[in-house]
């Protein structure tokens, strides 16, 4: 999976998903429900860019995955041929 930002695509590193992984079953395991986690890991993580990148180039991006979202590139159930 890759995102792009400033017109580069990074790819995404699984080491760093796996600890979002696991942070997120501990979440689970606490007793946070699932939409709650999300919203907070969405918000940390639009922060974090908008600090890094800045508000326009995180704007765009955000964009882009609308697209992606409606391609179904982030549905897990999808089947492809």
């Amino acid at each position: 999976m890759t995102f792009r930002i400033h017109g580069e695509e990074t790819v995404l590193n699984a080491e760093a998903l796996s600890y979002i992984i696991d942070a997120w079953e501990e979440a689970i395991i606490a007793g946070l429900e699932p939409e709650t986690i999300a919203g907070a890991s969405l918000f940390a993580a639009l922060t974090d860019l908008v600090s890094s990148y800045g508000e326009d180039a995180v704007s765009t991006m955000i964009k882009d995955l609308s697209i992606r979202i409606s391609n179904g590139e982030f549905s897990l159930d999808r089947v492809t041929q």
